[in-house]
């Protein structure tokens, strides 16, 4: 079976299925696992986000949707030529990646038919339904079981060591220019770890809030996520934020009670939102656990 994955955490789905040797293009966002990088990429965006700020990056979203409906930009071409037995896309963010619907519209014109799979989590249950659903339908049913099974049992074990603990007062940002508070699988993401989540809906959409809503909350740990931004670029922005960002946790900043998050490990709905559940747990109760946060997962900022 030919694969086609259009959105990141559909490509590392398919390397946790150990399905890789079917894997025949990956979207422009795809970066991980590196051993898919040198695949074909069959999507690409409408502006270069290099160097941008988040709140040039928002304006230009903003422009294409307006312009194009669309961020994204699918390879026609491309994709005809490596006539995909099944594409994954998904539904839930035309800003995050390849929409359902544009993908619907370059596989009309394959000469031969391709299932269009949409992977659309809202949480981390619906994380691991489509872990599952990629597994049925390439026929390895029992490989998602296995990998959804292991999946829980990690959280589970965070669960034991983080359950007797007080809850920290957390407030998690997903984007700073304008400021967007957590929505989807985030907030369950604080709960498991052992956070009280001040801000946010789970299962919800992320949501812009002003600044002055932010000021009222007073968060013993302040968590700087935006939505797929690895650390440095986070830092970057969170640098630019500085003033504002003390106003609103100064208490958790001045205490070392900041981190920035690698974005693939929070807003990305694949097998990794379970890495980024075990690193956020041993900045929230540190001596709950004998090891440190593994690398490159969160950093703490001041």
């Amino acid at each position: 079976m030919r694969i086609v994955s259009m959105l990141s955490s559909a490509t590392e789905i398919v390397y946790a299925l150990g399905l890789q040797d079917q894997l025949v293009a990956i979207s422009h966002e795809c970066d991980y696992p590196p051993a898919s990088q040198g695949l074909p990429r069959t999507s690409c965006s409408r502006f270069d986000p290099t160097g941008l700020t988040s709140g040039e990056i928002d304006a230009e979203v903003r422009r294409c949707m307006q312009e194009w409906g669309s961020v994204y930009e699918v390879d026609r071409g491309l994709l005809r030529s490596l006539h995909p037995d099944v594409v994954l896309t998904q539904a839930v963010c035309e800003v995050c990646a390849v929409p359902t619907g544009s993908v619907h519209e370059a596989v009309a014109d394959l000469p031969t038919r391709a299932e269009v799979v949409s992977l659309d989590a809202h949480s981390l249950d619906e994380i691991f339904e489509t872990v599952q659903q990629v597994a049925d339908v390439v026929n390895v049913p029992e490989r998602g079981h296995e990998v959804v099974t292991g999946l829980r049992q990690r959280i589970a074990a965070v669960g034991e060591c983080v359950s007797s603990r007080e809850r920290v007062r957390t407030l998690a940002l997903e984007w700073l220019d304008p400021p967007f508070a957590p929505g989807h699988w985030v907030p369950e993401i604080i709960a498991h770890a052992g956070g009280e989540n001040l801000l946010g809906t789970a299962g919800g959409h992320s949501a812009e809030v002003p600044w002055e809503q932010l000021a009222v909350l007073d968060p013993e740990r302040l968590l700087l996520l935006p939505c797929g931004w690895d650390l440095a670029h986070a830092r970057a922005d969170a640098d630019r934020a500085r003033e504002r960002l003390n106003k609103v946790a100064g208490r958790a900043i001045q205490a070392g009670g900041a981190w920035i998050g690698h974005g693939s490990y929070f807003s990305r709905s694949g097998p990794r939102v379970v890495d980024g559940i075990e690193a956020l747990a041993r900045v929230l109760h540190r001596s709950a656990f004998s090891d440190p946060p593994a690398a490159g997962r969160l950093e703490a900022w001041q």
